[in-house]
């Protein structure tokens, strides 16, 4: 069993250390400036706020600018009940396993994987609402943290973590697995009103598996 740590293990690396502060920092720009400014009308009658309205993925032919494949990993809901808890889970996840694949890879090709990751989320989103006809916004890191976990599952797949309201550890291959059947089966017969979006989890985690697979056979390497 090998390990190939890049430096001494670190708490903070610095993708993951500068990630969420960015996303913290704007984050609060929503805030502030959702509530000074007036908000925009989104195609499907709904109310956004204007910063929040300025970096969320649009739908195509709906407001959709090439920008936002990026902008969109960087802002989270800034209204809502749910405002703290979609910020907060997402850089907790990102924190939790992005910080131990960025101390074995290497902060370049973790920053590589993470936005790679984003950009698939984000194309599958995209094509699954323009053949479905969808015209909802979307915000959120949650398809590139989504990739940085099917990441983690296939590296070090028999670690064993412990999930909210299951008694016993359940190893990350399985536990991720079922994450992925989870969005899978939201994504297909998700009930009116859900406002995650599936498809994007599901994009970055075809997007990280496709490109941890490459990077193996490319590198010859087996993470444990």
């Amino acid at each position: 069993m090998s390990s190939y740590f890049t430096r001494p293990p670190e708490k903070f690396p610095p993708a993951i250390k500068y990630l969420i502060a960015i996303n913290v920092v704007v984050w609060l720009a929503q805030v502030i400036f959702d509530k000074k400014y007036p908000v925009t009308i989104t195609s499907d009658g709904s109310l956004v706020g204007f910063l929040t309205g300025k970096l969320a993925l649009w739908p195509i032919g709906g407001g959709f600018k090439a920008y936002q494949l990026i902008t969109h990993m960087f802002s989270h809901s800034a209204s809502g009940s749910q405002m703290f808890f979609h910020i907060l889970f997402n850089m907790f996840t990102l924190w939790m396993f992005g910080r131990i694949l960025e101390n074995v890879w290497g902060t370049k090709r973790f920053l590589i994987f993470y936005f790679i990751c984003g950009v698939g989320a984000a194309v599958l989103h995209l094509a699954v609402q323009y053949y479905s006809g969808a015209s909802s916004i979307a915000v959120g890191a949650s398809g590139a943290v989504m990739g940085v976990l099917v990441a983690f599952a296939m590296t070090f797949p028999n670690t064993e973590l412990y999930i909210m309201f299951i008694p016993v550890p359940v190893k990350a291959k399985w536990a991720i697995t079922g994450l992925i059947l989870i969005d899978l089966f939201f994504g297909l017969y998700g009930a009116s009103g859900d406002n995650i979006a599936h498809y994007a989890h599901l994009g970055g985690a075809i997007t990280g598996f496709i490109l941890l697979k490459i990077w193996n056979q490319t590198n010859r390497r087996n993470f444990y």
